[in-house]
């Protein structure tokens, strides 16, 4: 299920890879993405449930997704499960469990996927050089806390439909950012598992796709989704999905 990678010589780097205007090296000068390069050595392939870490192990990388999509969730001692993210190519994994060196979630592949390794102890050899490369964590590092504090606001004060709404408009924001349509997407995770990082049931959340659809919001095929009328998504959504 997880397979690691050697990068090779005439593989894909960070300066020649097309996520490089997303992914860590965002907004860092030529010269300094080519430094990049020597940082990616190792890449992880994995197939669809496969577990790239489990919350409690030790934190010796971070991740950055190349292509696929992975879930983070947590999970209490009797198996209740909360997920808390999905993660898009050009996103970072990982974050979370570098204040105690431990992974405070799990994470988990949504289809088959690949990340690039990004090991701590390289990545503070190069910051001696890179001085770049420590701004771009402190903005990752914002990025998360940012994202957490989206989820909250979702689960605490939008209603159901606001909820469902603007997380349709935030991944067809993301999506859009890697080149792909706002419109037309395939979603990667079940209905269930929306519902569950939600805060919604599942039964809520097929209501809610199908209320959408008969309004004239989106046309639904299994877990195709159509935005057929953006600017009515957004009104109903009532917040940034940015």
């Amino acid at each position: 299920m997880l397979r690691r990678v050697p990068v090779a010589p005439e593989s894909t780097r960070c300066s020649t890879c097309m996520l490089n205007a997303i992914c860590l090296p965002l907004g860092m000068s030529r010269t300094d993405v080519t430094k990049m390069d020597e940082l990616i050595k190792e890449r992880i392939r994995l197939g669809k449930g496969g577990a790239l870490y489990h919350l409690g192990d030790p934190v010796d990388a971070i991740y950055g997704i190349r292509s696929g999509s992975l879930k983070t969730q947590l999970e209490d001692a009797g198996g209740q499960v909360q997920i808390t993210g999905f993660l898009l190519p050009g996103e970072i994994l990982g974050l979370d469990g570098l204040m105690n060196n431990e992974h405070v979630s799990h994470a988990i592949a949504l289809e088959d996927s690949e990340v690039c390794i990004i090991r701590l102890d390289e990545m503070d050899k190069l910051s001696l050089e890179l001085p770049s490369l420590q701004l771009q964590l402190r903005r990752l590092m914002s990025k998360e806390i940012n994202r957490s504090h989206q989820l909250l606001l979702a689960l605490g004060s939008l209603r159901s439909e606001q909820r469902l709404a603007a997380f349709l408009l935030n991944l067809s924001q993301r999506l859009q950012l890697l080149g792909y349509s706002p419109y037309e997407f395939i979603l990667r995770m079940s209905r269930e598992e929306i519902g569950n990082f939600l805060g919604l049931t599942l039964e809520t959340v097929s209501r809610l796709f199908s209320r959408f659809a008969r309004e004239g919001l989106i046309r639904v095929q299994q877990r195709e989704v159509h935005i057929l009328d953006m600017g009515a998504l957004q009104a109903l959504s009532g917040t940034d999905c940015g």
